[in-house]
């Protein structure tokens, strides 16, 4: 999916409230303080290869290294390339800073979430994306459920979040800036 047919499926869930919490993912990915600190894990049938690769270029092109992903994976193979040789336990060396993303479609397995655990008690930001796993969503600060039958699909809902991710907010201008000023001194305009 390109850019534009992501901005498209935005423009059709604009009055869904998915584009907003997408958004919101989005922003909280970008908290991860150094490269390599936002770690992103699947399961063992189903690694977020797709969204590594996203969460990469969005890195590049909005020059933000904090996005620029380390994909965990259950069985790295030993001769593959380093950045491709991240196994489990880099979990357990997650701290405060850094970000674990458990992208999951299907129910996270229990040694998933025992590193996931781990990884909260010790200080990382979880976040997640997934299918409507109660456990990993119980676990993360902050996820999204998405729906078999919804309005977007699992990749759809991928792509939006690693669209939103690299996106930088328009700084308001000084009239935004005034009105806001204003309303929060005076209170909110009542119409008569």
């Amino acid at each position: 999916m390109d850019a534009g047919s992501v901005t498209f499926l935005r423009e059709l869930l604009a009055d869904t409230g998915w584009v907003e919490r997408t958004r919101e993912l989005g922003l909280a990915l970008r908290t991860t303080r150094s490269p390599g600190g936002l770690m992103l894990v699947g399961t063992p049938d189903d690694e977020p290869w797709h969204l590594t690769a996203h969460l990469a270029d969005e890195a590049r092109l909005s020059e933000l290294p904090q996005l620029a992903p380390t994909l965990v994976r259950w069985k790295p193979p030993a001769d593959a390339p380093a950045h491709l040789r991240v196994g489990l336990d880099r979990i357990q060396r997650a701290g405060r800073g850094e970000t674990l993303f458990v992208v999951a479609e299907q129910d996270a397995p229990v040694p998933l979430l025992e590193r996931v655990n781990d990884a909260r008690r010790t200080g990382a930001t979880i976040l997640a994306l997934e299918g409507g796993d109660t456990a990993l969503e119980g676990l993360a600060h902050d996820a999204i459920a998405v729906p078999r039958l919804g309005p977007v699909t699992f990749d759809g809902a991928q792509h939006l979040v690693s669209m939103a991710a690299g996106e930088l907010p328009a700084r308001p201008g000084l009239r935004e800036r005034l009105a806001r000023l204003l309303e929060r001194v005076n209170g909110p305009q009542v119409a008569d």
